[in-house]
């Protein structure tokens, strides 16, 4: 946290002088009680000490002091703020691979499941596309508000290859993602949103563009590249063809462009990742003065040591 006027924390000492003060006074006035002798009779005429109670309106008191100089100090924090506009890409990798049932029903069909969750849970004014990709990479919605017809075409994500040899292009869906960003930045002129494009694979890259090149085109362009690695090492496809999930690249692309990379071994763990990769997206981080926590909360309790001294003893604080 950072303070927009830190030299008024001093303010803090003074609190701890009252702090000191009140414990001596109360130890002095302890020492008086002692000095009536008659312990038996002072139990009948003196009243029934308040225990506990008696300190706590005191230090409510000072523990709105002590909110109240916090917030006149000015602190400041990183607030979570939703954004107004995005442009949200989703590239789903259909090479024969994700045909693995490794993942119930299988890797597809869960991918396909929990893209649906996740658009669903985007801001309604994003911008959001659908990129598929096997040995090529292709967009089959560009970037659009319509939250239909980006489900119609998740719903039309098939898989690419019908057997072995396909190849996954990571590079090429990143590469193929980005045009369809700078094509409707090109239609927004200067008033373009922040982007971001999401890749889910199970595999490594081994067709089409490389993928640090794309990243680098990526990271150019102030676009962030989160990743989901999919699958398990138990994956196999065509009867005995073993296809382990295998997110090296993933990672390295996802380091490279300041994204987030994740591991996903069953459909509840790709919901998460994609839960978290919605919060990334939906929010930017902004540094804001935050002096009315404080002060809100100084006066919570300000009103609490009022009622406690209402209450117990029939007078304010």
């Amino acid at each position: 946290m950072n303070w927009l006027s830190p030299e008024r924390l001093w303010l803090l000492a003074g609190v701890a002088a009252l702090i000191v003060a009140y414990v001596i006074a109360q130890r002095r006035r302890s020492r008086y009680a002692v000095r009536f002798t008659n312990l038996k009779l002072l139990g009948r005429v003196a009243p029934k000490r308040p225990g506990w109670r008696r300190h706590l309106p005191a230090s409510l008191f000072l523990g709105m002091l002590a909110l109240l100089v916090v917030g006149f100090a000015r602190p400041q924090a990183e607030v979570q703020v939703p954004r107004d506009r995005a442009t949200v890409l989703v590239a789903v990798d259909v090479s024969g691979s994700m045909g693995a049932t490794d993942v119930a029903p299988d890797r597809l069909a869960a991918a396909k499941s929990a893209a649906h969750e996740f658009v669903a849970g985007l801001p309604e004014q994003f911008n959001v596309g659908l990129v598929a990709f096997s040995g090529t990479a292709s967009v089959l919605v560009p970037p659009v508000t319509d939250r239909a017809a980006v489900d119609a075409g998740i719903d039309r994500l098939a898989e690419g290859v019908a057997g072995p040899g396909g190849g996954t292009a990571i590079g090429e869906a990143i590469a193929t993602s980005l045009e369809s960003i700078r094509s409707l930045d090109a239609e927004a002129g200067e008033d373009i949103p922040p982007a971001r494009v999401v890749v889910l694979s199970d595999g490594a890259n081994t067709s089409g563009q490389d993928p640090d090149l794309a990243a680098g085109l990526a990271a150019e362009l102030g676009v962030p590249v989160d990743s989901i690695s999919f699958g398990t090492a138990a994956g196999v496809v065509w009867g005995n063809t073993p296809v382990p999930v295998d997110g090296q690249t993933l990672q390295a692309v996802a380091d490279a462009t300041g994204g987030n990379y994740f591991e996903a071994g069953s459909a509840d763990e790709l919901r998460d990742a994609y839960a978290d990769i919605g919060t990334s997206v939906g929010h930017r981080t902004e540094t804001q003065d935050v002096s009315a926590r404080f002060i809100g909360a100084g006066l919570v309790l300000a009103l609490l040591a009022a009622l406690a001294s209402l209450f117990w003893f029939a007078r304010l604080p």
